[in-house]
């Protein structure tokens, strides 16, 4: 393996590296400001403060109401306690829940849950080759029996964006909850909650914006009715009980004020660097694809497939050179099934297996950019050498066909 001073990390999409200023505002919290936020002495004021501190923070960059704001241990977290609790407090109202094919796992499996084990029924939008989902479809699929919608916000596979606005006016028109999945959008694109007034719940991830890991947040709009999933103590105002994780909290709220300023400057800069990506890949390497909305789409991630070879070997050459991609979520790393939300998109089997997905950062260069190609494409022109699939060449025994 490359030296670890030469590594390049293109997995951002996955976690990110702790910011400098994240860690400095959580590390009192885990030396001398020690307190439980619940303790009435000195020790748990001071941690207290920190928590309401760190919920004005978060909520300004949210554009919502401090008291709107519940503290997590994830966005898996926030996600289940969004789609369960609002399925809990709404039975007598329906029973029916409406999410889309390329949700993050997350959502699916807590609807899955809801499906198996309590006697919900779903319906799951389709999305097109771009990954865009259909508003159109979204109201034709709401009943009087609709409890719950949640979309993503941006897809962390494809970058994708969804119309997140003309969903949210569709839910309010029908007095249906909205909850949509921010976990990659937020810090990535401009989100004002006061705009959106109808998405009733919204969640997010500290480790995705250069937060550490084990915090994040969910924003439950006034009036959203919400069971809770978690039972003990009064915390979170009863919606959310534990001891909270204050240097976690405090990390977060630093990041996202920090994410929020630095927008508007960081993301076209991001941008440009994914788009050199794209021009040294094309400009390389042939029977090669992008998928999702090139247009629509986080500024840091690109996702493509590669005709003739499998994603994982490619993966495993950059890894060999210190690069470090991803073939999709890191929650199914290790999986042989190929990825939903390429599958959801009409893509061919052979080609959603030959899929990498780089998710650029704040510490990406151009030169990092450039080291990249130089490897991909060595490894492609390798690895497509030796494939059974590449034009040319046998599929004897291979136990596959070549993509039409």
């Amino acid at each position: 393996m490359a030296d670890t001073a030469e590594r390049v990390y293109l997995d951002h999409n996955a976690t990110t590296p702790v910011r400098p200023e994240a860690l400095e505002a959580m590390l009192p919290f885990l030396t001398e400001r020690y307190g439980n936020a619940s303790s009435i002495h000195a020790f748990g004021r001071e941690a207290r403060t920190a928590v309401e501190t760190a919920r004005l923070a978060l909520a300004a960059a949210l554009g919502c109401d401090p008291a709107e704001v519940v503290f997590t241990g994830s966005g898996t977290e926030a996600d289940n306690q969004a789609i369960k609790g609002v399925a809990f407090a709404s039975r007598e109202r329906g029973d029916h829940l409406i999410t889309t094919k390329i949700e993050h796992h997350a959502v699916l499996h807590s609807v899955e849950y809801l499906v198996k084990y309590h006697g919900y029924r779903a319906s799951y939008l389709g999305v097109d080759g771009r990954g865009q989902v259909d508003p159109a479809e979204l109201e034709r699929s709401i009943t009087d029996r609709t409890v719950l919608v949640s979309v993503m916000h941006a897809n962390n596979e494809t970058g994708t964006v969804q119309p997140l606005e003309e969903i949210a006016a569709i839910c309010q028109a029908r007095g249906v909850t909205l909850h949509s999945d921010a976990v990659q959008s937020f810090g990535k694109l401009p989100l004002d909650l006061r705009r959106l007034p109808g998405v009733s719940l919204l969640s997010l991830s500290g480790h995705k914006i250069y937060a550490p890991k084990g915090a994040g947040a969910l924003f439950v709009r006034k009036g959203v009715r919400l069971h809770p999933l978690v039972h003990g103590g009064g915390h979170e105002r009863h919606r959310r009980a534990g001891t909270e994780n204050v240097a976690g909290i405090a990390a977060l709220a630093a990041a996202a004020g920090l994410a929020a300023r630095e927008r508007e400057a960081e993301q076209p800069r991001i941008a440009a660097l994914r788009d050199r990506l794209w021009a040294g890949i094309t400009a390389r390497i042939a029977a090669v694809h992008r998928n999702g909305d090139p247009q629509r789409c986080l500024a840091n991630t690109l996702n493509a497939s590669f005709e003739y070879i499998e994603g994982e070997s490619i993966l495993l050459s950059l890894d060999m050179k210190g690069i470090a991609a991803s073939s999709g979520s890191a929650c199914t790393s290790g999986s042989l099934e190929p990825s939903h939300v390429l599958m959801a998109m009409g893509m061919p089997v052979e080609l959603a297996h030959g899929s990498v997905r780089f998710s650029l950062g704040r510490g990406t260069t151009e030169a990092q950019i450039d080291r990249t190609v130089d490897a991909l494409a060595e490894a492609v022109a390798r690895l497509r050498e030796m494939s059974p699939l590449s034009p040319g060449r046998s599929c004897a025994g291979a136990g596959g066909v070549k993509p039409s």
